[in-house]
């Protein structure tokens, strides 16, 4: 079997930065925890990246609020996270095609997802990446994702399981 772990998006400005929540701030500890489950050879993070242009772009009109400014302190990947990925997907809007072809192309049997916002980014990417390669099994660890608020993070879980993603720990 082979799996890979998709880190989305575990940037400062996410978890007690510009967007940061008591949510994302809360599931630190369990994040690092199944990080350090996976070889670094199987796993990956994605990384939100704006630049300067950030409030001109159609994302930035709709939140207007600067962040992951790429090689700032914000854009970084939290310190204790920071052990060693195969491959980081840098990418200026919700989703990565480029991580949903990787996993396509390297044909994984499983792979799961955590990170933030669930309902933005990691739903984002677990679509795609169903979309991509519909028959490898995705899974979606509740307890190591955090929403913009509460609601909104049952809300992706439950949309997710509807597309035949595994939500655990849910």
């Amino acid at each position: 079997m082979k799996k890979l772990l998709v880190v989305v998006d575990f940037q400062n400005d996410f978890i007690d930065g510009s967007l940061g929540t008591p949510e994302a701030q809360n599931i630190v500890p369990a994040v690092i925890n199944k990080i350090k489950q996976y070889p670094k050879e199987a796993r990956v993070a994605t990384m939100d990246t704006h630049f300067e242009d950030y409030l001109t772009t159609q994302e930035g009109k709709n939140l207007p609020v600067i962040h992951c400014l790429k090689e700032t302190e914000g854009w970084q990947i939290r310190r204790e996270a920071q052990i060693g990925f195969e491959e980081i997907f840098e990418k200026s809007t919700f989703g990565s095609t480029s991580l949903a072809e990787y996993v396509r192309d390297r044909n994984f049997t499983e792979v799961e997802l955590i990170g933030v916002c669930t309902d933005i980014c990691v739903v984002s990417n677990a679509l795609l990446i169903k979309a991509y390669a519909p028959e490898t099994k995705l899974i979606v660890d509740a307890d190591c994702c955090a929403g913009v608020s509460r609601e909104s993070h049952l809300a992706a879980l439950k949309t997710m399981q509807s597309c035949q993603i595994e939500v655990i720990n849910y």
